[in-house]
Formats: C-alpha cells, sequence, structure tokens
C-alpha cells in the first residue's frame, strides 16, 4: 500500500433500486471538503470472573456496520440525491424550458427512508457500502464561504470494488444566492421581504437505528425514527424582532433560498434550492458585545409539524437532473 493525500480520495453515492443490495456504480462522486467512512464493530465483553481481580477474559464481535461523514459545497444536481436520503420523498415535474426539471422533497411518513450505495475509491482500495441510510444532514449557508453541507451515513460494512470514478459539471451556490424569509405562515412567504442575516444554520436528524436479528453480524436493515429539524440564525443586532417573537412564543414559518442567478438553466430560469419550514418557534436569543466588534445576535429555532400545513418542512430543487 501507499502513503496520499485524502484528496485523491473519491467518494460516489446511488440510490438503491433493491434495498440493501449495493448498486454497480456511481450516480454522482461528490467533489468533498473533508470525508470519513470506515467499517466498524459491536462488541460483547465477557465478563465472567476466573478468581482473579482482572475485568474480563475475552470478547467476541456481535455485529458489524460502517459509519462515515462527507462535506462538502452545496451543488444543484447532486444534492438531490441527499435531500431525497434525507427527506424520504420526491415528486419531479418537467422540463419546462426544454431541459429544466423542478423536484419536490417531502418527509416520507415511513421508518424506511430510501437507502443509497457509497462508492469509496481511493489508491489502496476501492470499497462499495451497501444500506447506507442518513443520519443527519447539516447545512451552513454564512458570509464569506460557499454553501456547504455535511451529511452522516450509517451502513452494512464495504465490500470490494472496482470503481472508475467520473464527476459531473454542476453549478454551486455562494452567499450572494442566498435568502430568508419570515412570514405568519406558510402561505405568506412568497410575498414576504428577505430579512438581513449573516448565516443560517439547519440541521435534520433522523435517528436512525440498526435492524439486527440472530443469525447474522450484518443488519437486517437500518430504520429510520422520529425525524427533527433545528437551526439557528446569525445577524448583526438592530431590533428584538426574534428576541419578541421568543418571549411571545409565536410560531412563524421560515423559507431559506439558494438562486444561482450567476447561471442559466433553460431560457432563462437558475438553478435553485428552497427548503421551507412550515412552523418554527425560537427557543435562545443571545447578542455578544465583543469591545472592538459589531454587536450581533443569534437565535436557535426549532421546526415542529403544522398541522395545518400537514407538514413540518419541505424542499424544492430547480435544475437539469430528469430524476432522482
Amino acid at each position: 500500500m501507499t502513503k496520499f493525500l485524502g484528496r485523491l480520495a473519491d467518494i460516489g453515492i446511488a440510490k438503491e433500486a433493491v434495498r440493501g443490495t449495493a448498486e454497480t456504480s456511481a450516480t454522482f462522486y461528490l467533489p468533498k471538503t473533508s470525508l470519513t467512512l470506515d467499517d466498524g464493530i459491536e462488541q460483547a465483553i465477557d465478563e465472567s470472573s476466573n478468581g482473579v481481580i482482572e475485568d474480563s477474559v475475552g470478547a467476541a464481535v456481535t455485529g458489524k456496520f460502517a459509519e462515515g461523514e462527507i462535506e462538502g459545497n452545496i451543488y444543484d444536481k447532486s444534492f438531490g440525491l441527499l435531500l431525497l436520503a434525507c427527506l424520504g420523498s420526491v415528486s419531479t415535474s418537467g422540463p419546462s424550458e426544454s431541459t429544466v426539471y423542478t423536484h419536490a422533497f417531502s418527509v416520507l411518513q415511513s421508518a424506511q427512508h430510501p437507502a443509497l450505495t457509497l462508492f469509496l475509491d481511493d489508491p489502496n482500495q476501492d470499497y462499495k457500502y451497501p444500506l447506507a441510510i442518513l443520519e443527519s444532514l447539516n447545512i451552513d449557508v454564512m458570509i464569506g464561504a460557499y454553501a456547504k453541507y455535511t451529511a452522516a451515513f450509517r451502513s452494512k460494512v464495504g465490500t470490494t470494488a472496482t470503481l472508475t470514478p467520473s464527476y459531473s459539471t454542476e453549478n454551486h451556490f455562494l452567499p450572494q444566492h442566498g435568502s430568508l424569509k419570515i412570514a405568519t405562515n406558510l402561505a405568506g412567504l412568497g410575498a414576504a421581504s428577505a430579512i438581513d442575516v449573516r448565516s443560517v444554520k439547519l440541521s435534520f436528524n433522523k435517528n436512525i437505528e440498526d435492524d439486527r436479528k440472530l443469525g447474522s453480524l450484518d443488519q437486517a436493515d437500518i430504520l429510520n425514527k422520529q425525524f427533527s429539524v433545528e437551526g439557528s440564525v446569525e445577524l448583526v443586532f438592530n431590533d428584538n424582532t426574534f428576541k419578541t417573537d421568543m418571549l411571545a412564543d409565536t410560531a412563524k414559518a421560515m423559507r431559506l433560498r439558494l438562486t444561482n442567478s450567476d447561471v442559466t438553466i433553460g431560457s432563462s430560469l437558475n438553478p435553485q434550492l428552497t427548503i421551507d419550514l412550515a412552523k418554527a418557534k425560537f427557543s435562545k436569543f443571545e447578542r455578544s458585545y465583543g469591545n472592538d466588534d459589531i454587536v450581533t445576535a443569534t437565535t436557535d429555532f426549532k421546526g415542529f409539524y403544522s398541522v395545518a400545513d400537514t407538514e413540518m418542512v419541505s424542499a424544492e430543487l430547480i435544475n437539469t437532473q430528469s430524476s432522482y
């Protein structure tokens, strides 16, 4: 084996046609900024005593798994597969203007959200990891940086493969492409004005759990449980709107939108990502008073299921990808 830079490792993803059965090739290879992906074990310790004070006489492997995190910039095509793994359901319409599709993502009311295969290629080895279930997805849009994500996965252990990575041409999103809107309800977001913020962070958590059975070291399945969304907003402090809403226990609808207006797809459209929270409540408001700094404020929020809108969160992605 050889020593190499992490830059030489490639990570790919594909939606599984048969749950738990590895695909043969990746739909997308993801340009990454950081990557971890390794096999692991669950271990039972033999705590029987043999007349000595030493705590154990051995251990045995009782389960195997793989897990890791992918960090990268948000791109307009490949991110759709991560959204599908996160929310679980997608409905695609189009094409409009010949080549542009609109993908509407919603929360699938199931413990079996779509599974992916992960593909890892580096100078020493090629592996594919079946039954890769998204555990969490974090989105970070802030001034001075590309819009980023961190996706955590858990899967079956890897098997050897022969991979030939290739990357698609995609469009990124920058802070000047972003906007945040807040309204009384979901229906009011379209007419709402964007507010001035420095950063928006969203965190989706799926609380996954291995489904294990007697007679096997591998998972029978990996299941998602309760679905939650939380986040935070940072802005220059110039009014008490967030604080007022927090103290009054006022629920708001929120929309984070990224529109790459520097790129035209079709004849007049732009790559676009929209994430809507139907109902959010603010739980913390904190100002920073550095002596030589502009005073900023950070507010935390949590998403809730809106009975009136029959949803907690939804997403829409506009690009030239025909399907997921």
